[in-house]
């Protein structure tokens, strides 16, 4: 393959990315063809909220570190238009909502939310709000945000690459299985990435985030045979608080 039509592949690839997991305006039309063949950019999106998270930390360091933290998470949520929290609704209303894998999945792919969505919601919000609290009454936020941005797209594909899709027709199986090539690409990307921004305490940081969406992954096998886009949204938010949480540790 000529230089050039490797850059084009790559370019391609990272705005394909971009354009599945945020809801930034790009310019021209992202190559579909690609597929799940272009998931190992998928980091390049993690890299793109968690900027965004830490530039709005930043631009409210003048402010008390809580509201630092919640407008760093507000502009985290808005690039990716809230895509992976309503993933984590929709999968904890699901997997504990029902008593069968057929009345799971119907849950799962209901746009209304209940308790057990509402609760893990702000479980999350909360963990996460902490830890940039934390991380910013350390002076030492901005890194880490990224850092764990980036790991935490990693184990998405690689319940992908590992899990037949559940529903026939979801997100997960129109994007198609990308190659375990794919998410080893990614986490050598994002690992490297997370060493450079915050030392040694990035691969703990990966380790834990793995070991936890490996244990969602065993759960939405055990409970609806597969995974979703709403699986793959859920391993983000479980795996981002497990790398800033970790971070944190590391950091503080």
């Amino acid at each position: 393959m000529a230089r050039n039509d490797i850059i084009d592949r790559v370019f391609g690839d990272v705005m394909l990315a971009l354009g599945l997991l945020t809801r930034l305006p790009l310019p021209g039309t992202p190559d579909l063809s690609r597929g799940a063949a272009a998931a190992w950019a998928w980091p390049v999106a993690g890299l793109a909220a968690g900027g965004a998270g830490a530039l709005a930390i930043w631009l409210a360091s003048a402010l008390p570190a809580g509201a630092a933290s919640a407008l760093g998470l507000a502009a985290m949520i808005v690039v990716t238009g809230a895509m992976h929290e309503d993933g984590l609704a929709d999968t904890a209303d699901g997997l504990w909502g029902g008593w069968d894998r057929d009345r799971r999945l119907e849950i799962m792919k209901d746009s209304r939310i209940g308790a057990y969505g509402v609760i893990a919601l702000i479980l999350s919000l909360l963990a996460r709000w902490s830890l940039l609290a934390a991380l910013i009454g350390a002076g030492t936020v901005l890194a880490p945000v990224i850092a764990a941005a980036m790991l935490s797209r990693v184990p998405m594909i690689l319940l992908m690459a590992l899990m037949d899709p559940a529903r026939p027709g979801g997100l997960a199986q129109q994007v198609g299985q990308p190659p375990l090539a794919a998410a080893l690409i990614a986490a050598g990307l994002a690992l490297i990435a997370a060493l450079i921004l915050s030392g040694w305490g990035a691969i703990w940081a990966l380790g834990l985030a793995l070991l936890l969406a490996l244990g969602l992954a065993r759960i939405a096998q055990a409970k609806i045979g597969g995974q979703t886009g709403d699986i793959l949204g859920t391993s983000q938010q479980v795996s981002e608080i497990a790398a800033l949480a970790v971070l944190t540790a590391y950091l503080t």
